[in-house]
């Protein structure tokens, strides 16, 4: 049985009778086993979220494995094998060779990936005659979720053909408009409180735009409307609210397979989703399989290519704002960035990894900076601590730091640090989106992420490092991939970063939700199973709310509240994923997306 390439759709698997029981969701094996919690994983989970060395195999249930990404389960006599089936990455200097012809030959490959996943979508439609409290009929996609999303949509809307169904197929949407969806958080009694661009505050630089107003919360809803208007879209602003923010409505939801940070904006996510089509598309994986992680840089090193640094560090001295001359910045490679870089180029696997393990004994979490340039530095490095890693307790980190080393005694993997990690960051939003699908979800629809398919995922790993580091390069690519398509006449500012917007929404809901969340950590879990300290999150929680901090910080805590609601919901449900049907069960308990269970 064979495991997808970034992650979204695993594989687990565990002994059971003699032989191997597997699945595609993990709590069902957990139940069948009767599988007690690997509290350890959890801590892993929270030091090192996507660092394969921490987490290995294992899942939060102890005996219940996952299948890595790009591999497949094969059983023998009910033994377990597992066995990879993508070709690795090479050492060798000067692997991958740049020039004009790969990088269009990359982006063309990209362009016919998401061309036919999304044709396979529109074909594939249900019409759903009588949706009830569900989402509509026909085909739906976010339009102002990003330039991601907004792709999908545009590339739905501009297939030949109408979108959704064969013309003439009986029951068929055939002639209805592709269904867009803008989420609005300025509208519906949004709270304010922040500055620039509105209540959400001013959004961060991205490739494709200029000028600081094209990126606040205003001028995205701008550029979805310019889009909506499109005779072949229907065009639905959905508005947002106090009730619709982050950390809304933890108390109730659902039990997901895993713990992961969607949960804490699950409420928001399922009142956009409502609005969708009965088949919903989104832009989910995008950034992480076109965007360049900070480590590639070492990869360009390794092949010796030093002069395509310029180009990326300068952005990062401009958005830092580190002063200097305007015309000599693109020359300017600062020291700290390449040293970073050749650091890591030069720094092998096995002690990269000794050298995490020891960190975590010592407290040290990196750069507590913030900025894309304190970002990106600390990203440089073949182990990264996550966010919730500065306040786990000692003995949760040394438990963490015995994994590593244990990682670190085995074979060593033949791929680049960039490479390495760019996949690994891949793995753990590929694992976000199977929660959210699961925590987010609404009746009767079916959630599809291109971006997340194989055939995408090999072409986006086509695209050459030198381009892919390019500052813009996402927004860039999804631009030739529209226009190769025939759509074009895009707005304005199209492919601007979206994420500061996201921050400001995750501070303000942590700020209206506190008191909860003070509750929720009066005597959490987290403390009894020895991982945090109450106190300690507490006040971090208080801190945030007032303002202080970086936005590392708001993601810590995000990690930290959604694994206490995760652990909360699994230890309240009745019954398990196996309880005969006569029997009350928690309607909560996952046991949806089993696809099979064989021996």
């Amino acid at each position: 049985m064979l495991g997808d390439l970034a992650g979204a759709r695993p594989v687990f698997h565990t002994h059971w009778a003699g032989g191997t029981a597997y699945a595609t969701a993990a709590l069902p094996l957990a139940d069948l086993i009767e599988a007690g919690l690997d509290v350890t994983h959890l801590a892993a989970l929270l030091a090192c979220p996507d660092s394969p060395e921490a987490l290995g195999d294992g899942t939060p249930y102890l005996g219940v494995r996952r299948v890595p990404p790009g591999h497949a389960l094969i059983l023998r006599d009910g033994a377990p094998e597992i066995s990879g089936y993508e070709q690795t990455a090479s050492l060798a200097v000067g692997h991958q060779p740049t020039n004009s012809a790969d990088a269009t030959a990359a982006v063309e490959g990209i362009r016919d990936a998401l061309v036919d996943a999304v044709r396979a979508r529109l074909s594939q439609a249900r019409f759903v005659p009588d949706p009830g409290d569900g989402p509509a009929p026909g085909i739906g996609a976010d339009l102002s979720g990003g330039s991601a999303s907004a792709t999908l949509a545009l590339l739905a809307a501009g297939l030949p053909g109408n979108p959704g169904m064969l013309p003439g197929a009986p029951g068929s949407l055939a002639g209805e408009r592709l269904l867009a969806v803008t989420f609005n958080d300025l509208a519906g009694g949004g709270p304010p409180g922040s500055s620039g661009g509105g209540p959400w505050g001013a959004g961060s630089s991205g490739g494709g735009s200029s000028g600081g107003g094209l990126h606040s919360r205003e001028a995205q809803l701008e550029r979805a409307r310019i889009m909506g208007a499109d005779p072949r879209l229907r065009h639905v602003v959905v508005p947002g609210g106090p009730e619709a923010l982050p950390y809304a409505d933890l108390g109730g939801g659902a039990l997901t397979d895993e713990p992961a940070p969607s949960l804490i904006d699950a409420e928001r996510n399922r009142r956009r989703l409502a609005a969708g089509g009965a088949d919903h598309l989104i832009g989910y994986g995008a950034r992480q399989v076109l965007d360049a992680h900070p480590a590639r840089l070492a990869d360009l090193l390794m092949d010796r290519r030093r002069r395509h640094l310029v180009r990326p560090v300068a952005a990062l001295t401009r958005a830092d704002g580190v002063l200097g001359h305007p015309a000599l910045v693109p020359f300017t490679v600062p020291v700290t960035v390449y040293r970073a870089a050749r650091r890591l180029a030069r720094t092998p696997y096995q002690q990269g990894v000794e050298d995490a393990a020891a960190r975590l004994q010592r407290y040290e979490f990196g750069s507590a900076g913030s900025g894309p340039l304190a970002a990106s530095l600390a990203a440089m490095t073949w182990v990264r601590p996550g966010p919730a890693a500065r306040w786990l307790t000692g003995e949760a980190l040394a438990e963490v730091s015995v994994r590593l080393q244990d990682a670190a005694r085995r074979p060593w993997p033949m791929d680049r640090p960039g490479e390495r990690r760019a996949r690994a960051v891949l793995a753990r939003t590929a694992g976000d989106f199977r929660a959210f699908e699961q925590a987010a979800a609404v009746p009767s629809q079916r959630l599809h992420a291109p971006f997340l398919d194989n055939q995408v995922v090999r072409a986006c790993r086509a695209l050459p490092g030198a381009l892919r580091v390019r500052p813009g390069a996402r927004a860039d690519v999804l631009r030739d991939v529209l226009e190769g398509a025939g759509v074009r006449d895009l707005p304005p500012g199209w492919g601007a970063n979206s994420h500061s917007t996201a921050a400001a929404a995750a501070r303000t809901g942590l700020r209206s939700a506190l008191d909860d969340l003070l509750d929720l950590f009066d005597a959490p879990l987290l403390a009894d199973a020895g991982l945090i300290d109450a106190r300690v999150v507490r006040s971090a929680l208080v801190a945030v709310a007032d303002g202080s901090g970086v936005a590392a910080d708001l993601d810590g805590l995000g990690d930290l509240v959604a694994t206490e609601v995760w652990l909360r919901r699994l230890l309240a449900r009745r019954g398990s994923c196996w309880t005969d049907p006569a029997t009350p069960t928690d309607p909560r308990a996952l046991s949806s997306g089993v696809q099979r269970l064989s021996l």
